[in-house]
């Protein structure tokens, strides 16, 4: 190949979503490249036509989509199919049907514009949603949008064609359903523009075991069709028209991690149990029940941490108990799994159901959300709080209460629950006898209260991903500062050590189920304080407990000790990652990309 006619090779970094790494040629995908028309309407008539033209669009949706959940069932696992349900509901959501109607009664505007006017009225609201998770589920709006337009314009709806074996799809977004598809197609993996880590489509990835990467920004403006592309998903890098070296040397590291992988599988289900003796508990963390089996697979002790936030996301109204119940039941007493802990939901604000009159906040995420939400909303609070009991009836339930920032809430929150537990008595209800109370420390009062709060609960969970936020000031969700996001900053892990030291005192037990949890470079540093329990991703956990495994609690202390003095974020991430390379060479090797 000449000179001119040689395609450059550059790297572009984005967000690991899936890990693994795969090689193959580049195929840009536009889903939907569909434009809102716009047009007057100026009679009567039309009104009615555009009415019909946008009823037989959503239907025709509802068929197509009901069309790929058949042709999926017996190719793909749940999770896909659960989330292609969650379009399904969107588009037969009387909120998102409505307000389509009415914009073309009362702004006499066409059906196209009409949706498009109602997808960016839940742009608007989701925009100012400070969760990053709750945040992500906007996507699934407007994929549904996408694809209503799509059917407006008279276009066929197709999913992702046939593509050869291998192919690197590269897009600015995908939906679950296109993911899921690509399991058929035999894609070797993709990378998209926009997304992050909780979104449906990496979860749906990291289910199905595709590499991905996400957030490139500018990944279909780079890459060209037929470009060779190395997706490295662990390490969240996209390597283009790689050299002959960057071929061999990604080519070892592919064949390193599935080794890796294998292996770890293969010991996932011994327990977490140091050298010299120190046992803690691994937990998984969940948002659908469509993960549970990744749980056991991966070789969780129970389920650190459910999540059930989703089971209010694009609702008319309030889950009733019994669709409360109809989760529950799926999580508690799992086969394999020796606890279960759920999480109340961590709402409010503008983050609630579609139908939630509760005013915008300036601030929503120091706001009304979690538990000063449910004090306040004591009936949707007793109405969630008594499928939770009802579903413990059924193995070891732990509930976690979320953002407690003092005795008083923690103390409402137990008499709340004291009156569900005399309502089932009363109504003859079975629960369980042993439901352990917890406290999620995640804001800076918490932890200066720590002692007061151990008092009152069996056991603490820590959220790191807030306390961070909290402790640092930092917006998550803001690029300008994510920079100084740093769990290994010395005020949090000094904060982390004082909740753990006053836990033990009071003699409860303390549990991290952040993200900090998970990362296997500071493992180390987290047995070094003698946590209970850790509660991760699933696919983080055959590798975090391979890490204590081969530790012990004693050099674990020695080397907390060492770093949790240092003054400064910096100075504590350089030893931690020089130490954990010299002691795990073969877990934590030399990025040789970045030298």
């Amino acid at each position: 190949m000449s000179a001119d006619t040689a395609k450059k090779t550059f790297v572009i970094k984005g967000i690991g979503a899936s890990p693994g790494i795969v090689k193959g040629k580049a195929q840009l995908f536009d889903r939907m490249d569909t434009h809102a028309s716009f047009y007057k309407l100026t009679d009567p008539s039309q009104v009615t036509r555009e009415v019909k033209r946008l009823r037989k669009a959503l239907r025709d949706s509802e068929k197509q989509l009901v069309e790929v959940k058949t042709k999926l069932s017996d190719v793909v696992g749940p999770e896909p199919l659960y989330i292609i349900d969650v379009h399904l509901m969107i588009l037969t959501d009387k909120k998102f049907v409505t307000h389509s109607v009415q914009h073309i009664r009362s702004k006499m505007v066409n059906a196209e514009w009409a949706v498009r006017m109602t997808v960016d009225k839940y742009r608007e609201i989701f925009d100012r949603v400070d969760d990053d998770y709750l945040r992500g589920r906007f996507s699934d709006i407007q994929y549904v949008g996408q694809r209503v337009l799509t059917n407006l314009a008279g276009k066929n709806v197709g999913e992702v064609a046939p593509l050869e074996e291998g192919v690197i799809i590269i897009a600015q977004d995908l939906s679950p359903a296109d993911t899921a598809q690509m399991v058929i197609d035999r894609v070797g993996g993709f990378a998209t523009d926009i997304g992050g880590r909780t979104s449906h489509t990496a979860i749906v990835a990291r289910s199905m075991e595709i590499p991905a990467v996400v957030g490139l920004e500018s990944g279909t403006r780079l890459i060209r069709n037929d470009d060779e592309v190395i997706i490295d998903g662990s390490s969240g890098l996209v390597i283009v028209n790689p050299d002959p070296e960057m071929l061999v040397r990604y080519e070892e590291k592919r064949k390193h991690y599935l080794k890796t992988k294998a292996d770890s599988l293969k010991q996932a289900n011994l327990p977490a149990v140091t050298q010299d003796r120190y046992r803690v508990e691994i937990g998984g963390n969940i948002e659908f029940i469509e993960e549970i089996p990744s749980v056991v697979t991966h070789g969780a002790d129970g389920i650190g941490l459910y999540r059930t936030e989703f089971i209010y996301i694009n609702k008319e109204n309030p889950p009733t108990e019994e669709e409360h119940f109809s989760h529950y039941r799926r999580v508690v007493g799992v086969k394999g799994l020796t606890w279960s802990t759920i999480r109340t939901f961590d709402l409010g604000g503008d983050k609630f159901f579609s139908g939630s009159k509760v005013a915008k906040e300036m601030n929503p995420q120091m706001g009304l959300r979690a538990i000063r939400f449910c004090l306040r909303e004591e009936k949707l609070f007793k109405i969630q709080l008594k499928a939770i009991l009802r579903a413990s009836a059924l193995g070891k339930t732990r509930i976690l209460f979320p953002m407690i920032s003092g005795v008083e809430e923690i103390r409402q929150a137990k008499r709340v629950l004291e009156e569900v537990k005399a309502e089932l008595t009363a109504e003859e209800v079975v629960y369980g006898d042993d439901v352990e109370i917890g406290g999620m420390i995640e804001v800076p009062s918490a932890v200066i209260i720590a002692r007061e709060l151990a008092r009152e609960v069996d056991f603490f969970s820590i959220g790191t991903n807030d306390l961070i936020q909290y402790v640092l000031a930092i917006d998550r969700i803001n690029d300008r500062v994510t920079y100084l996001y740093e769990p290994l900053h010395p005020a949090v892990l000094r904060l982390i050590k004082q909740v753990v030291d006053i836990g033990h005192e009071e003699g409860i037990r303390v549990a991290m189920c952040g993200e900090m949890a998970g990362d296997p470079s500071y493992t180390m540093i987290l047995l070094g304080m003698e946590l209970d329990e850790l509660s991760m991703n699933p696919l983080a956990i055959p590798k975090v407990k391979r890490i204590v495994r081969n530790s012990t609690l004693k050099e674990c202390k020695a080397l907390l000790k060492k770093v949790i003095n240092l003054s400064s974020a910096s100075e504590i991430r350089s030893f931690v990652e020089k130490s954990m390379r010299k002691r795990f060479p073969e877990e934590f090797p030399l990025n040789s990309d970045n030298n």
